[in-house]
This record gives C-alpha cells, sequence and structure tokens, in this order.
C-alpha cells in the first residue's frame, strides 16, 4: 500500500472502520446540466440513496414511481417493487451505450446504470480503493488555486463498473480526497473533473456531502461554466 493511500485511510477513518461497515445511506440530491441533456430534467433529485462498501450495489428510490427502486449491479441493473418484483431489467447493460456521445438520450435503465456506478463510486471512498483488483500509485503533484494536491493514480478491474478503468485522485495536506479526473466513457469519452467541497463524519468515517462537477480543457483546467453535475448528501447513515 502506497504511502498515499495509508494516509487517505486515517483520513477518512482509518481502514477498520470502513472494513466493519456495510452500508452508507443519504438523500441524494442532483443538479447540474446533464439530467436534461440526457431526456431527464430534475432526475433523481431528493430520492434515497443506499450503497454497499464491500460489493458494488447500489439502490435508489423511490425511481419514478412510489414502491419502485433500482438494483444496480455491474453486471444487471433493474426496477423493481418492494415485493421483489422486477419491472424492467437491463442485462449487461454497459453495451447499450455503444456509439453514444455527451448528447445521446439515456433510457431510464441506462440513467440508473449511470447514477448507480458513479454513486457507488463515490460514496465508497475509501473502502473501494481496497476492493481486490484495484491498482494504486502515486504519481507527479497538481498545483492548483494556489494550492498543491498529492496525486493518487486508480486503476479499477474489469469486474468494477465505473467512469474510465483509470481514474486520478488529488488528495490536499489533509488527506482528504478533494478532486477526481476522469473521462466518461459511455459518454462519448468527456473528460470531467469531480471536486469534493463538503464533508461530514459519520459513525466514524468521512463521507464527501457536496460534489460539483465540471468539464476540463486541454491544460486539464476546469471549465467553470457550465456545472455538468451537482450531488449534495443530506442525512447520511452509516450501517
Amino acid at each position: 500500500m502506497s504511502d498515499l493511500l495509508e494516509a487517505i485511510l486515517q483520513t477518512y477513518g482509518g481502514r477498520a472502520a470502513w472494513e466493519e461497515a456495510q452500508q452508507i445511506s443519504a438523500r441524494q440530491f442532483f443538479g447540474g446540466v446533464l439530467w436534461a441533456m440526457k431526456g431527464w430534467p430534475g432526475a433523481l433529485d431528493d430520492v434515497q440513496v443506499t450503497v454497499d462498501l464491500h460489493r458494488e450495489h447500489t439502490r435508489q428510490e423511490p425511481f419514478f414511481a412510489e414502491g419502485h427502486h433500482t438494483n444496480f449491479t455491474p453486471q444487471r441493473v433493474a426496477v423493481e417493487t418492494e415485493d421483489g418484483e422486477v419491472v424492467e431489467e437491463l442485462p449487461n447493460p454497459r453495451e447499450s451505450f455503444a456509439g453514444h456521445v455527451l448528447t445521446t438520450p439515456w433510457t431510464q435503465l441506462q440513467l440508473a446504470y449511470f447514477s448507480g456506478y458513479a454513486m457507488w463510486t463515490y460514496t465508497t471512498e475509501p473502502a473501494s480503493l481496497l476492493l481486490p483488483g484495484v491498482q494504486t500509485e502515486e504519481i507527479d503533484g497538481w498545483t492548483e488555486d494556489g494550492k498543491t494536491f498529492r496525486r493518487l493514480a486508480v486503476t479499477y478491474p474489469d469486474s468494477i463498473a465505473t467512469h474510465t478503468p483509470r481514474q486520478v485522485l488529488y488528495v490536499d495536506s489533509d488527506g482528504l480526497i478533494r478532486r477526481r479526473d476522469y473521462t466518461v466513457d459511455i459518454a462519448g469519452r468527456a473528460p470531467s473533473a469531480q471536486y469534493a467541497l463538503d464533508f461530514a463524519t459519520v459513525d466514524g468515517l468521512v463521507v464527501a456531502t457536496s460534489r460539483k462537477i465540471y468539464s476540463t480543457d486541454e491544460n486539464n483546467h476546469k471549465v467553470a461554466d457550465p456545472v455538468i453535475v451537482s450531488i449534495d448528501l443530506k442525512d447520511v447513515t452509516v450501517k
């Protein structure tokens, strides 16, 4: 384990605390221009999200109808009722995005797939960095707005669904992950930077509660307008 990953784990509550916890749940609030661009303005704003910490699974509810929730894993995404009845499902969902560009509209199940893997990727940090097959390596630092950040390159295995296999985390002097760089492979490989703005400590775990996502230019600087996605979490609980 790299010194930087160890520093991140300590800042976020320690490895033992993350290994003991099973799930994080919160009220999720979405904003930004992406949702209208994809044909779902206001989608998944003020819903309950639950992510598993030791496997890739996300549940969001209600999903466009009371009593309906999403059931996301990398291999399958579905909409189900409280009784477990499958309303609709999409096996191998990644394949359905073939040929998509940034402005290509999504179906409801594609929306559930994207939001499922994105919220899992963000909310499970740093526990997800310890999963089998995930590789990390410290790379050159970065200075932005007068602040210097250490950077951790993360390579995810094929078994984990996320934006792209290689992503870069920017870590401040306190050990907090303040920025994440990636391309959105299912949307034409759009380059993006996600900023973590606020944090809360819940049952010993540090959780980012406010994020904003921007496009980036050819020099890896954020394009401040428009905000592509905003994410705010309230009433965070840990199980």
